[in-house]
């Protein structure tokens, strides 16, 4: 099963370490910022869309995903697949 991030980009569920809403309180912290830079500079974060992120989701493969939608949403979404 695969997790819609928006845009045309689609991931197995079986990949994902974590979902961080960028939109709260947790998403504006130092370690989250920085985590965010040192992914950059190694060429491992992907932008879905023209839109400012509300989230991110990284993977196993340390690929970092910037997404237009919001964290709520994605869980929700990964709830319809188990359900």
């Amino acid at each position: 099963m695969f997790l819609h991030l928006g845009g045309e980009i689609a991931i197995p569920f079986k990949d994902i370490v974590a979902i961080v809403d960028l939109g709260k309180k947790e998403g504006k912290s130092s370690l989250i910022h920085e985590f965010l830079e040192n992914a950059k500079r190694e060429g491992n974060v992907f932008y879905l869309g023209d839109e400012i992120a509300r989230s991110f989701v990284l993977t196993i493969s340390k690929q970092v995903y910037l997404s237009p939608i919001s964290a709520v949403t994605l869980k929700k979404r990964l709830e319809n697949i188990f359900s």
